[in-house]
């Protein structure tokens, strides 16, 4: 039996949940019956999984993401979505992420981009990866302050830093040059570099035409389209009762 002062070393060692684990264990005589190695790997799996719900949970404080309980357990797969499971699993396997790729979903209002969104920038923060997102108005908006109080660089180099960048409701407003500016800005720090998530109520293939400026539309076209993993939803909205929306 571990004496006071293993414990209080193994407190000071910040090892708080393998104590726990360990008086957990002597409350159990088949647990007791095991043998030293069995024992300790389970302690040891405990502090493990102790900090690891720890980081995971740092990582969803830091993202902000706007349904951050979103998961990729929890996608659905109705029919009517067209959502191919074989994607999905892909996706989550992060590989985009480590490979710096792009990820677009599209599909009309209340077809689950931002839910979907949202369940990958979690998996990404499980697996090791920071996350941000934005919806894109509001992103507009903080670069917008941002400039006018000088921490405009500062703010570009946060979004640089984090491994996924979610960009929600992207296209949901008219588009001033300033803002074509500053989402260029954006996606030339994260080209090759980061990985990136955008969704968007609009067809990448009208983007061109949205953004209207030739010039800055070639450029930002150019850094997200050509090697982005594409997700169009389709059906109805999921807002409505769940018997319509399947």
């Amino acid at each position: 039996m571990l004496n006071e002062p293993t414990i209080d070393k193994l407190r000071a060692l910040r090892l708080g949940a393998m104590v726990s684990a360990w008086e957990e264990q002597q409350r159990s005589a088949e647990v007791v019956a095991l043998g030293f190695d069995e024992r300790f790997a389970m302690l040891v799996e405990a502090e493990w999984c102790a900090r690891e719900n720890k980081r995971v949970g740092r990582a969803l404080k830091e993202a902000k993401l706007r349904l951050s309980q979103a998961c990729i357990e929890d996608v659905q797969y109705g029919a009517r979505r067209e959502l191919d499971k074989a994607v999905v699993r892909q996706l989550a396997s992060c590989r985009w992420v480590r490979e710096h790729q792009a990820v677009l979903i599209t599909g009309a209002t209340g077809t689950g981009k931002t839910y979907l969104a949202c369940a990958l920038a979690h998996q990404a923060c499980r697996s090791g990866f920071r996350a941000s997102y934005r919806r894109a108005p509001r992103l507009f908006d903080e670069l917008r302050l941002a400039r006018a109080d000088g921490s405009y660089p500062k703010l570009l180099a946060r979004f640089a830093r984090a491994d996924v960048l979610v960009i929600d409701d992207f296209a949901i407003a008219p588009i001033t040059d300033t803002e074509r500016r500053d989402l260029l800005e954006i996606l030339e720090d994260r080209h090759e570099a980061r990985a990136t998530i955008i969704t968007s109520q609009i067809d990448p293939k009208h983007w061109y035409d949205y953004l209207t400026d030739p010039t800055t539309a070639d450029a930002i076209c150019d850094r997200v389209l050509h090697t982005a993993h594409r997700v169009a939803l389709k059906g109805p909205s999921r807002r409505k009762p769940a018997a319509d929306a399947q």
